[in-house]
C-alpha cells in the first residue's frame, strides 16, 4: 500500500486499530527501549524483558480484576490454536464437551475440538446466526468436560448480554473481540481466551486466563507450546515469545488504565454502538441490521442497505474514497461491517454516521 497523508479511519475487524498514543510511544522507543537496544533485540531471558512480561501480566490482572486463583498465560497460535489447546488441556475432565454455536468462530472451535473429544451442540446449529436461543431450550450435559461459547461473534455481530449458567461445569469463553470493553466476573469462568489483535494490540499473542484447579492434567497429545501447565510454570516463557508484541500489549494496557480502565471503555463502547444503531433504526428502512435486538454486538456491527448488494457496493466505494477503511462485510455474509474496538474513538464513529445520513439523503433511489 502506497504511503498516504489522507486522514483515514480504520474499521477493520482485526488486526485492528492500535491507539495513536501507543504507536507514538513505540516509535519513540523503537531504537532504544531504555537499555541501548530495541525491545525487538532483547533476550527473552533478560531481566529487562522479564520486567516487560511481568508488567503486562500484572496490568491485565489489575484491569480485568482477575482473582489470585487464576493464572494468566501469554501464548502463540491465535484463536485457532486455542480452539485446540482448550480441548487438549481440559479433556481430562471427560470425553465430551458442550458447545454453544452462535456464529462462525464458535462453529470453528467446535469443529476443531471434535478431533479430540465428542462435541455436543447445546442447541441445533441454526441456518443463520442472528439470535441466541433462550437458555431454557439449551441441552446442557452435566457430565461435559466444559461448556464453550464465543462472547462476541465478529463475523455475525452476535454478542452475549449475559453469562451462561452451566451449573458447575467449567465455562470456557472466547472473548477475543470484546475483552477490555466491559467489566465481567472472572470467577464465573474456567477459561477465558482473547487474541491480541482486537483490543490488546497487534496480532501475535493470545491471552489465556485459567482457573488453577483446571491445570495439571493436559492430554498426552498436547504439544508443549499449547500446554497451559507448562506455560504457567514458566511464566509464559517456555519458549521464545513474540517479545515485541508483548511489549506493545503492555503499552495498550497502560493506555487503557490511563483512559479510566474498563469503566471508561464500557461507557465509550456503549456510546459508539448506540449512536450507530440509532442511525440504522432511524433510517426508515434504508439501512438494516440482521441481528436480533437483544443480542446485537456493541463491538462489530453488521448492516446493509435494503436496496441490495449494488447499493452496498456504492456505499463502500464512497466510504473508501473518504478514508473509511475495511468497512466491507466478512466474505461469508457480505454487506457492511463496522468494527468499533477500544482504540476507535466516538468522534470517528460520529464521522461515519454523518456520512451514512448524507449518503441516504443523496441517494433516494436506494430507498425501499
Amino acid at each position: 500500500m502506497a504511503p498516504s497523508s489522507k486522514q483515514v479511519i480504520n474499521f477493520g475487524a482485526g488486526p485492528a486499530k492500535v491507539p495513536r498514543q501507543v504507536l507514538e510511544q513505540v516509535k519513540e522507543e523503537l531504537l532504544d527501549c531504555g537499555c541501548g537496544i530495541s525491545v525487538m533485540e532483547l533476550s527473552h531471558r533478560s531481566s529487562e524483558y522479564a520486567a516487560i512480561n511481568n508488567r503486562a501480566i500484572a496490568l491485565y490482572r489489575e484491569l480485568i480484576g482477575i482473582p489470585e486463583n487464576y493464572k494468566i498465560l501469554l501464548m502463540q497460535g491465535g484463536g485457532t490454536g486455542a480452539f485446540a489447546s482448550v480441548a487438549l488441556n481440559l479433556m481430562h475432565r471427560g470425553e465430551k464437551a458442550d458447545y454453544i454455536l452462535t456464529g462462525v468462530w464458535s462453529t470453528k472451535a467446535a469443529n476443531e475440538a471434535s478431533k479430540y473429544l465428542k462435541v455436543n451442540h447445546v442447541f441445533p446449529k441454526p441456518e443463520k446466526f442472528n439470535a441466541i436461543p433462550d437458555q431454557s431450550t439449551w441441552n446442557l450435559d452435566p457430565e461435559a468436560a466444559y461448556v464453550y461459547y464465543c462472547d462476541n461473534e465478529t463475523v455475525n455481530g452476535v454478542e452475549f448480554s449475559f453469562i451462561p449458567e452451566t451449573k458447575g461445569v467449567p465455562l470456557v469463553c472466547d472473548m477475543s473481540s470484546n475483552i477490555m470493553t466491559r467489566k465481567f466476573d472472572v470467577s464465573k469462568f474456567g477459561v477465558v481466551i482473547a487474541c491480541a489483535q482486537k483490543n490488546l494490540g497487534p496480532s501475535g499473542i493470545t491471552a489465556i486466563i485459567i482457573r488453577e484447579d483446571l491445570l495439571g492434567k493436559p492430554s498426552p497429545l498436547c504439544p508443549q507450546v499449547f500446554d497451559y501447565t507448562l506455560f504457567t510454570k514458566e511464566n509464559s516463557l517456555l519458549n521464545t515469545p513474540p517479545t515485541f508484541i508483548v511489549y506493545i500489549f503492555s503499552l495498550v494496557l497502560e493506555w487503557v488504565k490511563n483512559q479510566g480502565g474498563l469503566v471508561a471503555m464500557e461507557a465509550n463502547s456503549k456510546a459508539k454502538s448506540e449512536l450507530l444503531y440509532s442511525v440504522i433504526s432511524d433510517s426508515q428502512g434504508f439501512y438494516s441490521c440482521p441481528v436480533a435486538k437483544d443480542c446485537r454486538s456493541r463491538i462489530t456491527v453488521p448492516f446493509c442497505l435494503n436496496a441490495g448488494p449494488e447499493a452496498d457496493k456504492q456505499f463502500l466505494k464512497e466510504a473508501q474514497e473518504l478514508g473509511f477503511l475495511q468497512l466491507k462485510g466478512h466474505r461469508l455474509v457480505g454487506g457492511i461491517r463496522a468494527a468499533m474496538y477500544n482504540a476507535l474513538t466516538l468522534d470517528e464513529v460520529k464521522i461515519l454516521v454523518d456520512f451514512m445520513k448524507t449518503f441516504q439523503e443523496r441517494n433516494p433511489q436506494y430507498s425501499v
